[in-house]
């Protein structure tokens, strides 16, 4: 008998709890879910978005992709938080940087999805992380991007023609009502990048909520192109359920007069 797969459900997966170590001698929590057995056919690499809004590395996009992909995809999914950074697993040691000493962070995860030979590495940037993405994720061991609701608030016209010239494959989802860069606008922008491929989410916003199995959808069929999409939306299988209580007061809402910051603040 399958069953639905809801917002809380957790798939069968190899978890475990990890550290990373930047060069600057910060140590970062995070997680790695694999599949429960074989290799994973891919690597996400998770930057969430802004810590001063809420968030973290259990962003429900990010949450939702460790608790379901490794079953779904065989996609391996690190998350973990930047420095300074809170959430159920702990907290990264050091002080948010908006962007700047995050290169750090970066590095100590793709440094660590190589050193345990983890496949097909992509980042998968969110808000924030779609910038951090830009500016410090052109590394020799990333396959490419995929950027959710990119703001291109701290990465710059130089960043994006990095990415042109390296030539690695870049998609952008984009938020038709997106508080920052709507689908037109992000599409003249992004031409800076002759290979990014941006694609405007109908009716989506930018915290994609409703519309977490659409993105779900949409990174697979780019990092698994092998894997048949839609995903599944029923498990036959064992099934547990997360605690979503956890992550109530993380949401935007609650950071609404909380000012953005600005880059190199």
């Amino acid at each position: 008998m399958s069953n639905q797969i809801r917002a809380n459900s957790v798939l069968p997966a190899s978890r475990q709890d990890i550290e990373l170590h930047t060069a600057d001698g910060l140590t970062l929590v995070g997680e790695l879910a694999r599949p429960e057995t074989g290799d994973p056919v891919a690597t996400l690499v998770c930057l969430h978005p802004l810590p001063t809004h809420g968030g973290m590395m259990d962003s429900h996009v990010f949450r939702k992709a460790a608790w379901r992909l490794p079953a779904l995809a065989g996609v391996a999914v690190l998350r973990f938080n930047t420095r300074g950074t809170s959430s159920v697993r702990g907290t990264s040691e050091g002080e948010f940087s908006a962007g700047t000493a995050e290169k750090f962070d970066v590095a100590a995860a793709i440094e660590y999805a190589e050193f345990l030979d983890l496949p097909n590495i992509w980042l998968l940037g969110w808000s924030f992380g779609t910038d951090l993405t830009l500016m410090h994720g052109l590394d020799p061991a990333v396959a490419g991007a995929i950027l959710l609701s990119p703001p291109l608030r701290f990465s710059s016209e130089e960043h994006l023609a990095a990415w042109a010239a390296d030539g690695k494959p870049v998609t952008a989802l984009v938020p038709e009502f997106d508080d920052y860069l709507r689908p037109e606008e992000a599409t003249a922008r992004f031409a800076a990048i002759p290979q990014a491929e941006v694609v405007g989410v109908p009716g989506a916003k930018h915290l994609w909520v409703g519309d977490a199995e659409t993105v779900l959808d949409e990174i697979v069929r780019r990092v698994a192109p092998g894997v048949e999409v839609p995903l599944p939306r029923t498990w036959a299988g064992a099934m547990e359920s997360g605690d979503m209580n956890a992550y109530a007061n993380r949401t935007v809402a609650a950071f609404a007069d909380v000012p953005v910051p600005k880059p190199g603040q």
